[in-house]
């Protein structure tokens, strides 16, 4: 078989490239879809790749960093198919991401840039166009000659595509910040923005405005038909297109979509015969939901290849058919949920090409410099990513009218589905589910659900269900609750098993490669500060390494290894007891499910660590043998099992765009994903972030409870529930009498619901499977006689 030499070692190319091109000249280096050369750093806040297109021959990209109104250090990229890298000289830098091709001067329109069909580049003069460009758009009046620009901070401005002549129309019109999107169809320009935090202090007379009712109130879906301004949403909105895709809108009847998201679920907007229409889908993860609006970078919606389309919002990938309309919402299903914060995606030479905000160091310190990179891969190659999994609803705790139907809410392409139901009212209220089996807009009931007065119903949907839209009615005014868990088992067929093969197991008492990981700040390598230990525990100190952009360990002349251990040094991030793994955050215990004993005490090398960050603005955390999802804001309460490894993973981080885990076994065999220097006896994996759900489904035991002492009707602490397939409970105590014991489960992050009180005879344990397909984020137990109990959940 061919290989590759890194560094005097033989590397197995079926997964490093391609082999030898047909010129005899070798491709370059890449590692799941990842090619370390082609990464892009920067000093700043960020380094984001904020948009990827197709165009003259190769693929261009421009990153942004946080906040740059008037230019900056940021560039323009080209890729040529032989993936070289070419920096353009006609770079101004700036924060920018909007792109459009326009089709009458045959330009690709990317933020200030303006690049003819033969690649030729001109730039705005970034001190006229001042701002964030994040969306392009074609002209209302005169399409053939000019373009809309919508500044992240509210201005919009047209420019003459010949020219470059630039009018600032609007200074900010409408309420909301963090602008995102924009597109023109059905006479009218439609934008949006998805945050509330303002850029300036500064303020503003809107030419059309909301009123703010709830703190939720925040972003803006807005139109304009050249003359007046109208808010159509005041929600959180990134994109907007529509079948026309980065050409605009075919003709001026053509539909018109934007996404964005509120406290219950993502929104999926239609305009269609200048009628707006709302649906609902889940949120696959919570990282993106702050009320700022910072975490949320351009999700698109975007042809992929052979008039495939693809849809990208909260952490889901969904399949989106270009016939989506208001005679057509069928076809849209999920494909995927993903780690990976993606500002942008193409068809590139018939690969999925993936952008990124892969690192920042902001509120970051143990990354040295920003750094982001693209993944080159295929729509098919998206199902070895996460589950087809997410939560939402179309009523969380709201105030609904008897008989009228809440919004459509997407159950297509799930195979368990649980629907939660519950009310405020004083009397019994029965809950009318209506299917829309097609998207054909032809409703018809389902089933009739009866929740008693403040009562609480799990519904698990059959395996059989079989729809693509699913509201609901209530038969009388109340406050309530219909909010679904829906799940599906990764597709494990593309699954390789042995790429990980080189990382130590927990149960391995060879020599292991542990140590600790910064991507440096004075270079763009990887900085190791290595350790082995061997059959016996004993530990041997390796010193300081650094790996370059060839994946090569090398030696430098200066050790900085005091430096990485000041600034990345490991800290224990949670404690067990017999129970459970404990976290703490704001004083509130959380409690996860145990791995292996072995991740009770620390391996001979140290601690693993915890908690880091490795994708711009959300954590990674590694504990007690499973890797779980974090977001930066209110953190703990909205975690997401990612996968149980039950590897000794001593540290990790991303570089170049490369998820690096370390933890290796010794002496390292290079296999392509474990690459190895000093002759094997130091080693690191390397791969993409959304290779870590091939580790292996998330499973545990714990519960908050195990032979503990427990005061009546005082719950325990909070225990997770979510993301995992398989789940028993067992309930006992030592009580010389009955106890009764009160199972809630957390169904939205806003209340907890009676799943169900059961009875406990003394001397006896109670066995309860869980329904397939019943899931919520957390369960607790309240027992009603003080006693030593145990609540023990098995999750396989």
């Amino acid at each position: 078989m061919p290989g590759l030499s890194l560094g005097g070692i033989l590397v197995v190319s079926s997964i490093m490239s391609a082999g030898l091109a047909s010129d005899g000249v070798q491709p370059p280096l890449q590692i799941s879809g990842i090619y370390p050369h082609l990464a892009v750093f920067s000093g700043s806040g960020e380094v984001g790749i904020g948009a990827v297109v197709p165009w003259a021959g190769k693929l261009w990209m421009m990153t942004y960093p946080p906040h740059e109104i008037r230019g900056g250090s940021d560039k323009l990229y080209a890729i040529s198919p032989d993936m070289s890298l070419e920096i353009r000289p006609e770079s101004v830098g700036g924060t920018h991401a909007g792109r459009m091709i326009h089709r009458e001067s045959n330009q690709l329109v990317m933020g200030p840039y303006f690049i003819d069909s033969e690649g030729k580049v001109r730039a705005c003069d970034v001190n006229v166009l001042v701002g964030r460009m994040t969306a392009v758009a074609r002209h209302l009046t005169d399409p053939a000659n000019k373009v809309y620009l919508i500044d992240m901070e509210g201005a919009i401005y047209e420019v003459d595509v010949q020219t470059l002549a630039v009018t600032r129309l609007f200074e900010k019109p409408v309420p909301g910040w963090h602008a995102k999107g924009g597109y023109t169809s059905q006479g009218r320009l439609v934008m949006s923005n998805n945050g509330e935090s303002a850029a300036y202090n500064k303020q503003y007379t809107y030419l059309a405005e909301a009123p703010v009712k709830s703190p939720e109130d925040a972003g803006v879906l807005a139109e304009w038909d050249g003359t007046t301004w109208r808010v159509v949403e005041r929600r959180q909105f990134t994109e907007v297109t529509g079948p026309g895709g980065l050409l605009g809108a075919p003709d001026d009847q053509s539909p018109l979509w934007s996404v964005g998201w509120d406290r219950r679920s993502v929104l999926l907007m239609l305009l269609d015969g200048g009628r707006w229409q709302r649906f609902r889908l889940p949120k696959a993860t919570h990282t993106y939901d702050p009320r700022h609006g910072w975490y949320t970078e351009w999700p698109r919606i975007r042809e992929v290849g052979q008039g495939r389309w693809m849809m990208d919002m909260h952490g889901m990938f969904y399949n989106f058919p270009p016939t989506f309309s208001a005679a057509n919402t069928g076809g849209l299903s999920p494909i995927a949920s993903h780690l990976r914060y993606i500002p942008d995606f193409c068809d590139w030479n018939g690969r999925l090409v993936l952008a990124a905000d892969d690192a920042s160091i902001m509120q970051n310190p143990m990354l040295g410099q920003s750094q982001s990179n693209l993944w080159f891969g295929s729509v098919e190659g998206l199902r070895s990513f996460g589950p087809r999994s997410g939560w939402g609803g179309p009523w969380r705790q709201d105030a609904v009218q008897a008989g009228v139907p809440s919004d459509p809410f997407l159950v297509k392409g799930f195979d368990r589905r649980v629907l939660h139901l519950a009310h405020d009212s004083d009397e019994t209220v029965t809950f009318t589910l209506e299917i829309d089996r097609s998207g054909d807009g032809a409703w018809s009931e389902y089933e009739r659900v009866p929740v008693p007065a403040h009562g609480y119903v799990g519904k698990v949907l059959p395996a059989d269900f079989d729809a693509a839209w699913l509201r609901l009615k209530a038969d009388r005014d109340c406050v309530a609750t219909a909010y679904l868990h829906q799940t599906s088992p990764r597709d494990t067929t593309q699954d390789r098993p042995e790429i990980f093969a080189g990382l130590a197991r927990v149960e391995d008492q060879a020599p292991v490669v542990a140590g600790i990981l910064r991507p440096a700040r004075y270079n763009r390598n990887l900085q190791f500060v290595a350790r082995t230990t061997d059959a016996w525990g004993q530990v041997t100190d390796r010193g300081y390494w650094e790996v370059d952009k060839d994946l090569h360990f090398v030696r430098p002349d200066e050790d900085r290894s005091v430096e990485v251990l000041q600034v990345a040094r490991v800290q224990r991030d949670f404690e067990v007891d017999a129970a459970s793994v404990i976290m703490i955050q704001d004083g509130r215990r959380y409690r996860l499910p145990k791995g292996d004993a072995r991740y009770d005490q620390p391996f001979a090398w140290g601690w693993p660590r915890g908690i880091r960050e490795c994708v711009s603005e959300r954590y990674l955390m590694n504990i007690h043998g499973t890797l779980y999802e974090m977001p930066r804001d209110h953190g703990l309460p909205l975690i997401k099992p990612v996968c149980s490894h039950g590897r000794q993973i001593a540290d990790f981080c991303t570089w170049r765009g490369l998820m690096v885990l370390c933890g290796t076994r010794g002496p390292v065999c290079p296999d392509g994903h474990c690459l190895s220097g000093e002759d094997g006896q130091l080693g690191l994996w390397f791969g993409a972030f959304d290779d870590l759900w091939q580790l292996g489904r998330p499973v545990g035991k714990g519960g908050p409870w195990l032979n503990t002492p427990v005061k009546a009707q005082q719950p325990s602490d909070p225990y997770l529930m979510t993301g995992y397939d398989h789940k028993q409970m067992e309930l006992s105590h030592d009580a010389d009498h009955e106890v009764a014991f009160a199972v809630e489960v957390d169904i939205d992050h806003e209340q907890w619901c009676r799943y169900a009180t059961y009875r406990i005879p003394p001397g006896e344990t109670v066995t309860h499977v869980f329904p397939e397909g019943y899931s919520a984020h957390w369960v607790r137990v309240t027992a009603d006689t003080d006693c030593k109990a145990s609540a023990v959940f098995t999750y396989e």
